[in-house]
């Protein structure tokens, strides 16, 4: 999807960045198998999760030429479909499959509406509505980072038991952090639907979404 975008706008000068949250090992053979031709970071110690108040991925930010955040982080056209997925044989109703397709499609023409309308584009946040959805961090979240480079650090040392409790750490300080979660349970995302602590997170959450609702036209 983003390799697709990437192609067909950047004679319009927009450009996808990527950011793994997560150790090289595990992100590089993805990287590789989708042969990207716009930059592709890993950010093992989640610092552009830190400065954009991110929680999860697939997240996106929209910035435009002069560096102004158009669109706080938000869910980059994912949608809670796959809740709803049979756990046993990973199969998802057909039309619970439709509707992911549809969410990020309409996402995906919305970044195609603001590159070739800018800030004249119904899905471009002035600067007064943008700051309006931006979360600044507590006290906890603000900890829950110092911890969890601080366990990415013990691990590098070669003390991964002490390392593996700051990230335990960390995921306790920040609850809502999906990537912080993950990266001390040891998965990345394609081994989350086969893993019971996950499941058991998400159905902990009730009736609050996975992926927040993006305020945007056509998503559900």
């Amino acid at each position: 999807m983003w390799q697709s975008l990437h192609a067909s706008l950047q004679e319009r000068n927009f450009t996808v960045v990527t950011v793994a949250m997560d150790e090289p090992e595990a992100a590089r053979p993805w990287i590789e198998l989708a042969k990207p031709t716009y930059p592709c970071l890993i950010d093992r110690n989640h610092h552009v999760a830190e400065l954009y108040n991110m929680v999860n991925v697939p997240e996106a930010v929209w910035i435009d030429e002069e560096g102004r955040i158009v669109r706080p982080p938000e869910p980059a056209g994912s949608y809670e479909g796959f809740r709803r997925m049979n756990r046993e044989t990973k199969e998802m109703p057909e039309e619970v499959a439709r509707l992911i397709a549809q969410t990020k499609a309409a996402y995906v023409d919305a970044i195609r509406d603001w590159v070739r309308n800018g800030p004249r584009s119904e899905y471009a946040l002035d600067p007064r509505r943008a700051s309006a959805r931006l979360k600044a961090p507590d006290e906890n979240v603000a900890r829950a980072h110092v911890a969890f480079r601080l366990g990415q650090h013990l691990i590098r040392a070669g003390r991964p038991e002490e390392g593996r409790r700051w990230l335990q750490e960390a995921s306790r300080l920040h609850p809502d952090s999906w990537c912080m979660w993950r990266q001390q349970a040891g998965v990345n995302d394609t081994g989350l639907a086969s893993l019971p602590d996950f499941w058991e997170r998400v159905d902990a959450l009730g009736d609050k979404r996975y992926y927040p609702a993006i305020e945007m036209k056509g998503m559900p």
